[in-house]
């Protein structure tokens, strides 16, 4: 599941693969503000068919938490 996040991301925010790692955070070292990080959510929700809460939004800072956040929400490798 980490390689389709890490494809997700770098995708959505317009990156190269090879920046998105487990402990890269989203604002921090891939200076994503708020519209990419609705916009990830939304690609997100979609691949995974998972609701997001607004406010779970504010843990999911790095790619390993939403790895995690996916993990608890029962969703695996497809």
């Amino acid at each position: 599941m980490l390689e389709k996040l890490i494809e997700i991301v770098a995708e959505q925010l317009h990156v190269e693969e090879t920046e998105v790692k487990p402990e890269t955070d989203f604002k921090e070292d891939l200076r994503a503000d708020s519209l990419d990080l609705f916009e990830l959510v939304m690609a997100l929700e979609e691949e995974y068919d998972v609701e997001i809460p607004t406010e779970d939004l504010e843990k999911l800072t790095t790619v390993q938490a939403v790895l995690d956040y996916l993990k608890q929400k029962g969703i695996e490798e497809a």
